[in-house]
């Protein structure tokens, strides 16, 4: 995907992760004329590339204020239009289905029980990385119309497998579509030695595994 994305302070920017999943969702041939959601926007880059790939609406909602507003800038930038809702998701969707939904939430393990600073609420999510991605893999079976199509993105450090349980738990069919290997950077590196305390990497290991998964709502 190529797109014009500007952020303000503290707003994450587009990453390994975003383009992986952009590129997953080129890859799912997504119906045109989808309602898609786009979980946890950021910039706005993914609602962007559904509104470009032939989605017919696209919500797109963050809980940081910055996020939509970036968002918000950048949709009028590409020649876009986007619902933009500022809350947290697992609220401010409820009671609404969707075609397609596209999630790139915080995953990072973390010690600290809260993000530390602004911009570690875009990564920072709990001691087993899955503050966000519990709630929205209970949540899919319910903002998912028949036939409808989720794809999440996230860490191997965060659990795969426990994210295709709760997904076919809640009727999904859910199995893993990409993968990829990439450095650790900043944040990772200097967790590096609580991580590996916990198990969760081997000792000198700097590199994690990112994966996304696809959930179908058969109908």
């Amino acid at each position: 995907m190529s797109a014009v994305l500007m952020r303000a302070p503290g707003v994450y920017r587009p990453q390994p992760d975003t383009w992986l999943l952009a590129r997953a969702m080129t890859e799912a041939a997504l119906p045109a004329g989808a309602s898609v959601l786009d979980a946890c926007t950021g910039t706005g880059a993914l609602a962007i590339h559904a509104a470009r790939t032939g989605a017919a609406a696209v919500t797109a909602v963050d809980l940081s204020r910055a996020a939509v507003a970036s968002a918000w800038l950048n949709s009028r930038l590409n020649g876009v239009r986007l619902e933009l809702l500022c809350g947290d998701v697992t609220e401010v969707v409820a009671g609404r289905t969707f075609d397609v939904i596209v999630a790139n939430p915080p995953y990072v393990p973390s010690d600290r029980p809260v993000p530390d600073g602004r911009a570690a609420r875009a990564w920072d999510a709990g001691r087993h990385g899955r503050s966000l991605l519990d709630p929205l893999c209970a949540m899919m079976p319910r903002l998912l119309n028949n036939g409808g199509t989720a794809l999440l993105v996230h860490s191997g450090l965060s659990g795969t497998a426990t994210s295709l349980r709760q997904l076919r738990s809640g009727g999904l069919k859910a199995t893993v579509v990409a993968r990829t290997v990439i450095p650790f950077g900043p944040v990772l590196t200097r967790r590096s030695g609580w991580l590996r305390d916990r198990g969760l990497i081997r000792p000198g290991q700097r590199h994690e595994e990112l994966v996304v998964i696809r959930a179908d709502r058969t109908r």
